[in-house]
């Protein structure tokens, strides 16, 4: 703390209201020297008159007692009011003490120059100079909170008393005159010390009230309980914050109480148990610095204390208590949503990691059964699409009441994330019982749910590995459960599975397989093949589709059907999706002006945001038009952000690529495609090829094919591997384009090039069309 620097003033200057009193209480002070003063100097007086037997020397007497009674009358009424005195009042009892003193002195300086020149007698000279020498040296010593009133009273005295002695005339008498006035400047220098010296000593007192006040302020108005002890551990300090906090009585405080006793108190008002308060008195006794935080004994209270020791540096310490209730609690509620879901107050990932991980090291070599099983909820999505999230949440919340109400209480049941829930089932007999547990759950989970006046379903399908007596680790049983789960979704949802080996070593291939799959993309040991479409009029080739083929230096040549859902997963689509693209456009470069290439777009590809500027990109490196690009996309394609899909592919019309619509009929076949956007081309899919020798299959498939043809698209079919197929397809004229193994499979880009020479040389027949294939591919 630091306060404002405070220094003594001069009686004439303004003194602070509590300075300016301890002053006025200086000049009345101590009535016994003042009345002995006076009978002193009444009796030395009359000894004189009677010596000298002058008249005026009497009269000089009658005064000085008239006026010391006075002042003895003033100084008894002041005492009794001095402590009720207001500033005004203050001042009148100054001035009453100043005249009556000043009268006192001028009748002393009167009687004591009367004494010296009315006569030559040396004892009434020895008299009046002791006894008056005598009251200005006292003086100094009564009025030294006033200097100035004591200098006109030490002046009036001892003045005359100069002059007096001066007037004689003799050397003798002239040295005393001298030695007196210097003694009357002395004294008054002597009162302007003492003067100074008792204003520091008040301004010190006062100075020291006000750090007393503000310490006592500071310390009665923090947060905090505080108790400070001495060296002998006795209570030296304690605020009322203290007393309050553990409602102690106020009478506690008192002189020769020791910190023992102060916890006693502390323990009898219920604030703290017996061992708590055993446990703080050590810390203090022994002086060690600590935080102990108790708890309080009366549960509805459920209060907790912070108690820190501070040893301080002469040996003593200090003990500062804290409330720290609300702290604990947020801690704890911070705690809580750290390892507990705050949607449904299941557990979460990790509080069921570490507690399973537990759970598990316990059980270690046990010969009972544990069993973990991973939850997935079929169809959630839908809901949280259609009804929304608020909805989804709710459903969430019935969800794990559901699976609370079907569990043992040995059993532990977390939520994992999204929609999936993790069932950890202790000591079961056999994998029986954790079957019997999935299915109960599958079934429970699967019933209507009634969410804000809707009835919803869902369903749900379990993976459960089990633990073995060597032992499994909390995240290897999390990650068998999680394989036996994909497994059961695969096989159609609705059900549950059990972890086997094979389904790790079959995760394991995929695994490889994707680093494989990186590494292939950062080497280039991918390669483009091509399979051409023939159109069935003329029958030349007019385009051929770019198909990936990887050249594994281990597993030799791998099928796209085994790429490109690997690299949708991995998300390296768009990346190889690139690479196709641009290889096929420059390859296409090298072929005859009137064929086109065909890239196959995947729907996470079409949809990527620089899909248009990928495009003119690779138009642009390549140099290849825009007319002789056509990119194939299904029907997936279509169905997400239908606007996004239709704004991107009239876009690419306006840029004159050509958009076709491939394996058409795979999919929902909805002819709203044809009519809503902006195809050219439209591949029917080989499966319509199937029982075609039937009337039904062929109605079926020239159908399609003369209503997008009446669209003005060209129509291409798939999968063509036989002359009567062939004839079929091509009979009404509808079908422009075909496409399958009769006419060649798919071949590397050196071997296109020759297929296309051969076919734009000269102009072949149906039958000239399929010995090239015979030839090409014997």
């Amino acid at each position: 703390m630091q306060f404002a620097s405070q220094t003594g003033k001069s009686d004439r200057g303004q003194a602070a209201p509590p300075v300016s009193a301890a002053l006025n209480d200086s000049l009345f002070e101590a009535p016994g020297p003042l009345f002995a003063g006076i009978v002193f100097v009444a009796i030395g007086a009359a000894i004189t008159a009677l010596r000298t037997g002058q008249t005026l020397t009497w009269a000089t007497v009658a005064l000085i007692i008239l006026a010391g009674a006075l002042r003895l009358f003033d100084l008894r009424r002041f005492l009794p009011r001095k402590a009720t005195l207001t500033a005004e009042e203050a001042v009148v009892w100054q001035r009453r003490y100043l005249t009556g003193a000043l009268i006192q002195a001028a009748a002393i300086g009167t009687w004591c120059a009367l004494a010296l020149v009315s006569t030559d007698d040396a004892v009434v000279h020895m008299i009046a100079l002791s006894i008056t020498t005598g009251i200005v040296g006292g003086g100094a010593g009564r009025a030294y909170g006033r200097p100035s009133i004591y200098h006109l009273q030490a002046g009036l005295m001892f003045g005359p008393a100069v002059i007096a002695l001066a007037s004689w005339g003799t050397p003798y008498y002239i040295a005393m005159s001298v030695v007196s006035a210097a003694f009357l400047l002395a004294i008054m220098q002597l009162s302007a010390n003492l003067h100074r010296i008792f204003m520091r000593a008040v301004v010190a007192r006062e100075r020291e009230a006000a750090l007393a006040g503000q310490f006592d302020t500071a310390l009665n108005n923090m947060p905090h309980g505080l108790c400070m002890f001495r060296v002998d551990r006795q209570l030296a300090v304690m605020n009322h914050r203290f007393s309050e906090m553990l409602d102690l009585p106020d009478d506690l405080a008192r002189n020769g109480i020791c910190a023992r006793d102060i916890l006693a108190a502390c323990v009898s008002s219920g604030s703290i148990s017996a061992a708590s308060g055993e446990m703080i008195v050590t810390e203090i006794e022994n002086s060690h610095a600590n935080e102990i935080v108790t708890v309080d004994p009366d549960a509805e209270r459920n209060r907790s204390l912070s108690w820190t020791v501070q040893p301080m540096a002469d040996g003593g310490a200090v003990l500062l208590l804290e409330d720290v209730t609300e702290r604990r609690n947020a801690e704890e509620k911070i705690t809580h949503l750290a390892r507990y879901d705050e949607l449904t107050a299941l557990p979460n990932r990790v509080h069921f990691r570490n507690e399973i991980e537990s759970l598990l090291a316990a059980s270690r070599h046990s010969d009972r059964l544990s069993a973990l099983l991973f939850v997935d909820l079929d169809q959630f999505k839908q809901v949280n699409d259609t009804l929304g999230h608020p909805c989804g949440d709710q459903l969430l919340c019935a969800v794990a009441n559901r699976l609370r109400e079907m569990l043992r209480p040995e059993d532990f049941v977390a939520r994992f994330g999204g929609d999936e829930f993790v069932v950890f089932q202790q000591n079961i007999n056999a994998a029986e019982d954790a079957a019997s547990l999935s299915r109960r759950i599958v079934e429970r989970l699967s019933e209507r749910y009634r969410i804000d006046n809707h009835l919803v379903e869902i369903g749900a399908s379990v993976g459960i590995a089990l633990t073995s007596p060597e032992g499994v680790s909390a995240d290897t049983l999390l990650k068998n459960a999680d394989m036996a789960l994909y497994r059961a979704k695969a096989d159609g949802r609705g059900t549950f599975c059990f972890f086997r080996d094979e389904m790790a070593a079959t995760v394991e291939a995929r695994r490889i397989l994707e680093l494989d799959l990186r590494k292939a993309l950062a080497n280039e040991e991918f390669e483009l093949f091509y399979q051409p479409l023939v159109n069935l009029k003329s029958g030349k080739i007019s385009t051929c589709e770019a198909l990936l083929r990887w050249n594994h230096p281990v597993r030799g040549t791998v099928s796209p059907v085994d790429i490109i859902p690997v690299a949708e997963d991995m998300g390296l689509i768009v990346d190889l999706g690139r690479w196709i693209l641009r290889r096929a456009c420059m390859e296409c470069m090298k072929w005859p002006e009137g064929v086109s290439v065909a890239v196959n777009f995947s729907p996470q590809q079409f949809h990527q945001r620089d899909v248009l500027s990928e495009i003119r990109y690779a138009l642009e490196v390549s140099g290849l038009p825009a007319h002789r690009l056509e990119i194939e996309i299904t029907e997936s394609s279509l169905l997400r952000n239908t606007q996004l899909t239709h704004d991107i592919l009239s876009q690419l019309h306006a840029l004159g690529v050509r958009i076709s619509l491939d394996d058409f009929g795979t999919g929902y076949s909805s002819l709203s495609y044809l009519h809503n956007f902006p195809m050219q081309k439209v591949k029917i899919d080989r499966s319509f090829l199937e029982g075609i020798d039937t009337d039904r299959p062929l109605t079926l498939l020239r159908g399609v094919a003369r209503l997008s043809a009446d669209l003005g698209m060209a129509v291409v079919v798939e999968g063509i591997e036989t002359n009567e197929q062939l004839e079929l397809v091509s009979a009404d004229g509808t079908v422009s384009e075909g496409q399958g193994y009769l006419f060649s499979r798919p071949v590397p880009a050196v071997r296109i090039r020759q297929l296309l020479d051969a076919s734009h040389g000269r102009r072949l027949g149906d039958a000239q069309i399929v010995s090239i294939s015979s030839r090409s591919f014997g």
